[in-house]
């Protein structure tokens, strides 16, 4: 029998299940890099280059540590697999579980088509998250609703963070949300971040993906959006391990009181950045946690910062990884509101909406593949929900746009909390907002060409028309939401005429998408 072992562009740890179950030399470990997937997906190319020079890098630690090991680059994943497994003699394929249950079924597939020569496929288990699949549906079956904070109670108990003694929660309270939402005073600026020079493995990759972008243009195809040149995230564990130090040792104080700030120029203020790190498996929840827990208490960090942080691992990115399995694979077709509207052209090209705090974000986007979770929320999804964009190709967008986005986190993000596409099955209202709450939360509204004080008519905010023109448009459906009530309220006050010319202008802001 000659072993062969697959680890996949998302599972970079010498501590992932298939690698852990076997001594170093036991099996041919092989890590193959695939363009196939821009024939579907024009992915930012900054998470191009991140994945593939993590995967290179990774593949020198593993020799390093005495695997022997192949790295190959192939015009598929099925080609580039059965030309390896061809070449060495592979009989029996071992890999950890991929996060994506379309990814598994195309394993499966790929190999089946060898035919009769076909190795056999052995499975593992994932511990790539603090939540097997079987744990999460056990916690989930006896619920009607499957709410975050409940979820993220349970976690703190079970894996004994931010504890006391007694077990009661540290400070005596779960939750320090409302301690973390101050707007932003004029003048606020974060620490800078830790980014890192390209090194030559990085380089030889950037100038890869620079070279596919060109020849998918030559061809006639869309723009690869991103500048990879402008490349400077960490590519290592030991590149990852330095930024949540510098996180711990910069961030974490401030991280609290505005961590739902936007504010122009300061595109991570005081955020971790350590989501590609987690995603990538260069970084563990787990040991983040306890890092952030041991570190906090030993600075006296503020405890609504360190609980708000933590939350987001332990409480958000456990939730909806576990919500994406216990959802079911009919979960990504789903359109509660029937929205139907195509993806402005400013979405592709990355700005040129003409709203200020759509093409900040749009432009922080392009540089860097990155923008902070309230920038993703309450900008781009809110968009997407009051202007009725298609929410299969708006959650296909933030997958391929962002510099850690993945099926898994994206349709529960995206579908779920962003659109109200599940109909809520995860979120509890739809998140939607006027730009009175970006007018109050960012930096973004002054200069901008718009008046978001105004709700109607060609210098009125498009975030304020698409509001009311949404509530208006599904007034019986929302009616019925409890959470809604004061807003609906609030629609009834307003005279017919005047709704009629916020309609209006909502259908015009619609109808000029793909003529800007």
């Amino acid at each position: 029998m000659v072993k062969g072992l697959w680890v996949l562009g998302d599972q970079l740890s010498a501590s992932q299940a298939a690698l852990a179950a076997q001594p170093p030399g036991s099996a041919r470990v092989l890590l193959l890099e695939s363009a196939s997937v821009l024939r579907r997906r024009r992915c930012h190319r900054q998470k191009l280059v991140l994945v593939w020079s993590a995967m290179r890098h990774f593949a020198a630690e593993l020799a390093a540590a005495g695997w022997t090991v192949d790295h190959r680059q192939a015009e598929s994943f099925r080609a580039g697999l059965a030309a390896w497994t061809a070449e060495h003699g592979i009989t029996e394929l071992r890999l950890m579980e991929p996060a994506e249950r379309p990814f598994r079924a195309a394993i499966v597939a790929a190999v089946e088509a060898m035919g009769a020569g076909a190795p056999r496929l052995v499975w593992h288990p994932s511990n790539a998250f603090l939540w097997s699949r079987d744990d999460f549906a056990a916690w989930a079956r006896p619920y009607k609703q499957l709410r975050m904070e409940l979820f993220y109670r349970e976690g703190r108990r079970r894996f004994g963070v931010l504890m006391d003694p007694d077990g009661q929660p540290l400070g005596g309270k779960w939750n320090y949300d409302q301690a973390n939402r101050k707007p932003p005073p004029k003048g606020l600026k974060g620490p800078e971040p830790l980014w890192f020079e390209p090194d030559a493995i990085t380089a030889d990759v950037i100038a890869k993906v620079e070279d596919l972008a060109a020849q998918l243009e030559a061809g006639g195809g869309p723009r690869l959006p991103g500048d990879g040149r402008r490349f400077r995230w960490g590519v290592t564990r030991a590149q990852a391990l330095a930024v949540l130090e510098h996180f711990i040792a910069t961030r974490l104080d401030g991280f609290g009181p505005y961590q739902d700030a936007m504010v122009g120029g300061e595109p991570t203020l005081w955020h971790a950045l350590l989501s590609p790190y987690l995603n990538l498996g260069l970084l563990h929840p787990l040991e983040v946690i306890r890092r952030l827990e041991a570190a906090g208490r030993e600075r006296g960090s503020p405890l609504a910062g360190l609980e708000g942080v933590i939350r987001q691992i332990l409480g958000w990115r456990e939730y909806t990884h576990g919500l994406y399995w216990w959802f079911g694979p009919d979960y990504p077709a789903r359109n509660h509101f029937g929205a139907a509207q195509p993806l402005p052209d400013w979405l592709e090209r990355l700005g040129g909406s003409g709203m200020a705090c759509m093409d900040t974000v749009l432009g922080e986007l392009e540089a860097s593949g990155y923008s902070h979770h309230i920038q993703r929320l309450m900008v781009l999804a809110n968009y997407g929900l009051i202007a009725g964009l298609d929410p299969q190709a708006f959650t296909a967008w933030f997958s391929r746009l962002f510099i850690d986005g993945y099926d898994w986190v994206m349709q529960t993000n995206v579908i779920g909390m962003g659109l109200f596409a599940d109909g809520g099955l995860l979120a509890s209202k739809p998140y939607a907002a006027s730009g009175n709450y970006i007018n109050r939360m960012s930096s973004y509204c002054k200069g901008c060409r718009y008046n978001v004080k105004q709700r109607s008519g060609p210098d009125a905010c498009p975030f304020n028309a698409l509001y009311w023109d949404f509530l208006a448009r599904h007034r019986e459906q929302l009616g019925r939401n409890p959470r809604m009530a004061l807003v609906m309220k609030q629609l009834e006050k307003i005279p017919p005429e005047e709704l009629a010319a916020i309609r209006s202008t909502a259908a015009a802001h619609r109808a000029s998408h793909h003529d800007l």
